[in-house]
Order: C-alpha cells, then structure tokens, then sequence
C-alpha cells in the first residue's frame, strides 16, 4: 500500500512540474512577443502640421485610461506627439494633416475602449 503511494505521488508530481515547465515557457514566449519598439517619429513639414485639442469623457484612471489612451494615439502614423490630461480630461494631438485627421483620433480613442467607454466631444483642430 505504501509502495503504490510513493509509485502515484511521484507519477502525479512529474505530470505537474512537466505541465508547468511547458506553462512557463509559454509564457516567457508569450511575454517577449508582446515587447514593442519605440515608434520612430518622423518630422513633419511646418506647412503640414496640425494640432488637435478635445475632451475625453469615460476615463477612470490616469494609469489604466489616460497612459493606455495616451500611448495609441502617439503610436498612429503621422502623429508626432499625444498628450492626455487625466485630471482636465484632455487630450492635445500634434499630428501630419496630410497622414491624420481629426476623426480618425476620434476613432482610436473610442477604439481603445469596447467603443462605448471613452467618448470624445469639443473636438478643436
């Protein structure tokens, strides 16, 4: 009886550190897959730049809402900084108006969230 303990204890153990060996390098894989590169800015020529300022509505947190917000919009193609105001509920987008254009911020900033969180209005560019 004690023979088939030790013989289920150590079947059981083996499949457990196993799994978790495969568990864990999945993860490791999983986690440097998600690292990104800096995007590299490009500058823009002083005839095409364009600056947009709007509220965003549905922000929670300055870490989870306006970083995450904050971060798409300086991700985008043309534009060349993104800043946003938790506390103000702003948001200041200096962008190329021959890449960008004030509804396709619209768009991202209501796309970081399921589409029903964030809201934008006094959309001034």
């Amino acid at each position: 009886m004690k023979f088939t303990k030790i013989i289920t204890s150590l079947a059981i153990a083996g499949l457990v550190l196993t799994g978790c060996k495969k568990t864990e390098t999945e993860t490791l894989t999983a986690a440097t897959s998600e690292i990104k590169v800096p995007k590299e800015h490009v500058a823009i020529a002083p005839e095409n730049v364009q600056t947009a300022s709007f509220t965003i509505e549905g922000m929670t947190c300055a870490v989870g809402c306006a970083k995450t917000i904050e971060q798409e919009l300086s991700d985008l193609d043309g534009v060349e900084k993104a800043t946003v105001d938790f506390d103000k509920k702003t948001a200041t987008v200096t962008f190329d108006k021959t890449i960008q254009n004030p509804e396709n911020l619209t768009k991202t900033v209501q796309e970081t969230g399921d589409g029903k969180t964030y809201k934008v209005s006094n959309m001034k560019s």
